[in-house]
């Protein structure tokens, strides 16, 4: 079994909270690609994280949470940037956030930052999220995923990224996988929208997988119906697209077919992270059991994903609520 690298933003959640009548804020560490990296080395897989964090005691915390994680953070670049703050308010279990902070000590990777042999040796390849609306972390996660790129891929698909592929790249490459992770706080107008669907189907269109929510395809193409959100998305290239739906479980579409897969019921007090401990499960799978066969593979994933989702959402968000696979057990028996 290879590792993931897992490339993206690593903040502070402030959690809204009720105590004896009073409004509080919990301090979470959070950022949807940690949490994706919490998730996997939860799982039992080798997860190695790119991104920055603040030299502050934040993020000092943050790292020291990694590395108790199992998460491999040599990919970390330490910046004097104070960590960034999200405020997570909520309607029922679904939070919504508004991020403090500028420059964003989360977007300052840069591509002379990253280990390419790393990224291109890596059994999975995940971007996406809210640091690739900033630089230099965009430009890094273009070199990344260039130097992902399998050895077939054209010339000049590779000639228009920020970085070649590395020498020693396999014929298959690294399995990408991207989330565009939509923040609407963070798109004040239709042009910020516009610039920011151009961008994720940039990426789109070499995935081996998309995971995306149904709000993000109702922020990104004003799509409420999931199964037109991911076909639009495969006529892109991606070679598989997954759309969580809340409560309503998850839409799978591939060259080979579509469906619907159900959600576990559970009692939801926290739905933060929910989206992320998908994508952390789907990871687990591929690195376990590599690229699926089609649909019916597929989907037996998503159905994996879905149970770890529902036990998150039964807890307290954030990367700590990502679970272990005796956590998972004693909740669903064996899955």
């Amino acid at each position: 079994m290879g590792y993931a690298m897992v490339m993206g933003e690593a903040l502070i959640d402030l959690l809204e909270a009720d105590v004896d009548g009073e409004q509080v804020y919990r301090q979470a560490i959070g950022g949807a690609p940690l949490n994706v990296a919490v998730g996997v080395a939860r799982l039992g897989g080798d997860a190695r994280f790119a991104g920055s964090l603040s030299t502050d005691i934040l993020g000092d915390r943050m790292a020291a949470f990694l590395h108790a994680a199992g998460v491999d953070g040599q990919g970390v670049r330490r910046v004097a940037a104070p960590t960034t703050l999200a405020v997570t308010t909520f309607d029922g279990a679904e939070p919504t956030f508004t991020f403090y902070g500028e420059p964003p000590s989360y977007a300052l990777l840069t591509p002379a930052d990253l280990d390419l042999p790393a990224v291109a040796g890596a059994a999975v390849l995940y971007a996406g999220s809210i640091s690739l609306l900033r630089e230099p972390f965009l430009s890094a996660a273009r070199a990344a995923w260039s130097a992902a790129a399998p050895a077939s891929a054209s010339v000049s698909a590779a000639a228009s990224s920020a970085a070649s592929s590395p020498a020693g790249v396999s014929a298959s490459g690294p399995l990408r996988v991207f989330d565009p992770n939509v923040r609407p706080t963070l798109l004040p107008d239709a042009a910020a929208v516009d610039a920011l669907r151009d961008l994720t189907e940039e990426f789109f269109a070499t995935a081996d997988l998309v995971k995306l929510s149904s709000a993000d395809a109702i922020a990104l193409y004003r799509e409420h119906d999931p199964a037109a959100a991911a076909a639009r998305i495969l006529a892109l290239g991606a070679g598989a697209v997954v759309v969580t739906c809340g409560s309503r479980g998850a839409h799978v579409a591939t060259s080979g077919g579509a469906t619907d897969i159900p959600a576990p019921l559970v009692s939801a007090i926290d739905a933060t992270g929910a989206g992320d401990s998908v994508m952390a499960a789907l990871i687990s799978r591929l690195l376990t059991e590599g690229r699926p066969a089609g649909l019916t593979a597929w989907s037996g994933h998503v159905r994996f994903a879905l149970s770890v989702a529902g036990l998150v959402c039964e807890r307290q968000g954030g990367a700590t609520a990502m679970p272990t696979p005796s956590d998972l057990r004693a909740r669903w028996g064996d899955l």
